[in-house]
């Protein structure tokens, strides 16, 4: 399931994205999000090695950096990676169908908002099971069709830039049965969580009192029986000792 017509390449995309990823990412909705995200995966890093699949400009992987004994980052976008850099962080080039990781080299991988735009999930997958250890944890982020981000989306498209909406953009929709059929032999779901249940958009967020009451309710969706209408599902895997 896609919204939109033609899709730009996903590099052409992040390299385009990364002059406007940050201009909202420090408060309210964007803040909330990354929050949300860091806090699943945080109880599981500690003295433990990490990899950000898809890491942007580093804000998940720079939270979590203080946690883990090896935290790294990739990205397919050049652009991104600058500015992952320069906040210190240890982070490489390549796309998730061909990390440049040996086999069984993390402890804990997570990848959040980017999942939805790679076309091969299926080898995608296999890469990130590839490259975590035996008994590891993965945080694999989906997006959702049975959600109100959904119905948002097919009202208003946001902009990633001046020239590209997220129409042009390659974006699968998956529900949870779809999702559960992606993952790789060796690959147990343990979890659901849900990330944006209750926000039907995001300037929601910016009304005082409603941001802060919406905020407290998606704390608490995140893992009660409203995630699975979450914008944003997170299958929280272990891969088979």
């Amino acid at each position: 399931m896609q919204l939109g017509g033609s899709p730009k390449p996903n590099q052409a995309y992040y390299d385009e994205f990364s002059d406007w990823y940050e201009r909202e990412r420090h408060r309210g909705y964007h803040a909330l999000l990354d929050r949300l995200e860091v806090e699943l995966v945080a109880p599981h890093c500690p003295g433990r090695t990490l990899l950000d699949a898809g890491c942007g400009t580093g804000l998940i992987l720079e939270k979590l950096r203080p946690l883990a004994s090896c935290p790294v980052g990739v990205d397919l976008s050049a652009g991104m990676l600058r500015r992952a850099r320069s906040r210190g962080l240890s982070v490489v080039q390549a796309s998730l169908t061909s990390l440049p990781f040996a086999e069984a080299t993390f402890d804990v991988v997570c990848s959040f908002k980017v999942l939805a735009h790679v076309e091969d999930i299926d080898a995608a997958l296999v890469e990130l099971t590839r490259v975590c250890k035996p008994g590891g944890r993965l945080f694999l982020e989906f997006y959702n069709p049975w959600s109100l981000r959904y119905l948002g989306k097919l009202v208003v498209a946001g902009r990633i830039s001046a020239r590209t909406s997220e129409r042009e953009v390659f974006t699968r929709w998956d529900t949870v049965r779809r999702l559960r059929g992606y993952l790789p032999a060796g690959l147990q779901l343990r979890a659901l969580h849900g990330v944006r249940v209750l926000t039907p958009f995001a300037g929601l967020h910016r009304v005082p009192l409603l941001g802060r009451l919406l905020a407290a309710g998606e704390k608490l969706a995140v893992r009660s029986p409203l995630r699975y209408f979450g914008g944003f599902v997170v299958a929280e895997c272990s891969k088979v000792a």
